[in-house]
């Protein structure tokens, strides 16, 4: 006796996104190219999106496998000079015995046979697929946020703020620069975990929260793959993400960290980052997420900006720039410096950072405003709301810039 049918999720839900590299690891295992497998797999998640609500399949893996691996065959007899037809009409048998499940009734696993562990390999496997180095970051990102994240193309399009058909020409070239690519070939972690935090630094835009995306995947890679450069940017990630019911006030305008409400902070996940940093660390295998974690720590453990350990902040960003001397840990570095040394010391270590570099500005602004140059301060923060790109920031930076012009 079979139990009650569970509610299905719809295409949105977080067991479908799960399940969307595993179901095309699948059919890639089975012979499909991973971008006619990544069709097929978008078309069923489709049609669960349809039918799931009312008619929920038992097996919701083996419902996906066995609607997809027939989008896949309706494809190839569509094109009618595919290669392996062999292949092809074996696997056809498959999915005629796999009938029953993808109509949501009783029926063995189509996937069954498919190995213990190849789940999550199919899983680790897309990850390093859809960051490969032949592709530019933008589509390495649309591409991990479509097979990975299970996204579809137009909630990726409405997230990035381009037109669906632009997304999915960007996904296309990506998936035909991949042609070819097959599941013996080793993946970069550190393309793998520059994507995830470019996904996680997009927040939350339109109807998908890109940063409780990137976490999402970066616990699923941490559980997938034992490497402290994961662990270290999961740690990151909460740590940052702890802060977010503290980053804007109710009319929504940006607060900045050294204003913020700490009460308001979460707790929880500053204890969770914490302790997987410190795991990390005890190995001794220092990255740069582990040493931006670091300071992200610092920040969480300190009950005020003025409390913070500003000394161990600056020891943390020479760590960090040891391993990628980048601007932008220059730029970070010469705040702490005029915290922990002082405002004027801050500005000398900032004077070899471009110019043109983002925020640079806002932060010698702020150097000059901790050093009691409010005139100075305030034509920097004017400048820099100017400079700005976004809206929040360019408010802010005006507010400041308006409030050191008013009275002492």
């Amino acid at each position: 006796m079979h139990g009650p049918a569970k509610t299905g999720p719809t295409a949105d839900g977080q067991e479908l996104r799960e399940l969307t590299p595993r179901v095309i690891g699948v059919l890639v295992r089975r012979g499909a190219d991973f971008a006619a497998a990544e069709d097929a797999v978008q078309d069923a998640l489709l049609e669960a999106e349809r039918t799931w609500p009312e008619s929920p399949p038992r097996n919701p893996r083996g419902w996906l496998i066995a609607v997809a691996w027939r989008r896949f065959l309706d494809a190839a007899r569509a094109e009618a000079a595919r290669r392996r037809r062999e292949e092809l009409a074996a696997a056809e048998q498959v999915v005629s015995s796999s009938s029953s499940i993808s109509s949501g009734g009783p029926g063995a696993d189509p996937a069954a046979g498919e190995g213990p562990g190849s789940e999550v390999d199919d899983a680790l496997w897309l990850y390093f697929l859809c960051a490969h180095p032949s592709l530019p970051l933008a589509s390495a990102v649309a591409l991990t946020l479509r097979a990975v994240g299970g996204l579809t193309t137009r909630q990726i399009a409405r997230a990035f703020l381009v037109p669906e058909a632009t997304m999915a020409q960007r996904i296309s070239r990506a998936k035909r620069t991949l042609s070819g690519e097959r599941l013996d070939r080793p993946g970069d972690v550190a393309t793998v975990l520059r994507v995830l935090y470019l996904v996680f630094n997009e927040g939350y835009t339109g109807e998908v929260d890109l940063a409780e995306e990137a976490l999402r995947l970066t616990r699923q890679l941490s559980a997938s793959i034992d490497h402290p450069e994961v662990r270290g940017l999961l740690a990151l990630m909460l740590l940052h993400h702890a802060r977010r019911a503290a980053r804007r006030d109710d009319d929504g305008e940006l607060i900045p960290l050294a204003r913020q409400d700490r009460s308001r902070w979460d707790t929880r996940s500053i204890a969770e980052g914490v302790a997987i940093l410190q795991a990390a660390l005890a190995r001794d295998e220092l990255g740069e997420y582990q040493a931006q974690a670091a300071i992200a720590a610092l920040h969480a453990d300190a009950p005020s900006a003025a409390a913070t350990d500003w000394v161990q902040v600056v020891e943390w960003y020479d760590e960090l720039l040891a391993l990628n001397d980048s601007p932008v840990a220059r730029l970070n570095r010469a705040v702490a410096v005029g915290h922990a040394v002082g405002p004027r010391e801050g500005l000398a270590a900032l004077e070899p950072v471009p110019r043109s570099l983002p925020r640079r500005t806002a932060a010698e602004a702020y150097l000059h405003e901790l050093a009691g140059d409010r005139a100075a301060a305030a034509e920097l923060y004017g400048l820099a709301a100017e400079e700005s790109t976004s809206l929040p920031e360019r408010r802010y930076l005006g507010r400041r810039a308006g409030a050191l012009r008013g009275p002492g």
